[in-house]
């Protein structure tokens, strides 16, 4: 399985792929993007098998990357990982398709039960 991580903060990319494989999911292939637009292009070039994005990054946020995808016509599982979870981002993501909203900080157990319940892995 191939994971896209999408955060301007290569610290917090870092951190989302240790959890990651922390949560069970250490033999996978992790691709990085800085922001939403750099994410469209991987997506593209790469065919990741899911996404993971923050919502605020410069350039391209991460909605607009998930509209951009939507699109496009580009069908790939979505997650954002972020640190505001609004009632109306929730609402906004999911109406754009995304499975879940994971808030910051998680845990290794938060990110096993999310990705569970959406039946990835």
């Amino acid at each position: 399985m191939k994971i896209l991580v999408t955060d301007d903060s290569k610290a917090m990319r870092m951190i989302v792929i240790r959890t990651m494989r922390q949560a069970g999911y250490d033999s996978h292939d992790f691709i990085e993007a800085e922001n939403g637009a750099e994410a469209l292009a991987k997506v593209k070039a790469e065919s990741p098998d899911l996404v993971l994005s923050d919502w605020n990054m410069p350039e391209m946020t991460g909605i607009q990357f998930k509209e951009a995808l939507n699109a496009e016509g580009i069908a790939v599982p979505f997650g954002f990982v972020t640190s505001e979870t609004t009632p109306e981002m929730r609402e906004r993501a999911i109406a754009a398709g995304a499975l879940f909203l994971l808030a910051k900080p998680f845990t290794v157990d938060t990110f096993q039960e999310v990705l569970g319940s959406v039946g990835v892995g």
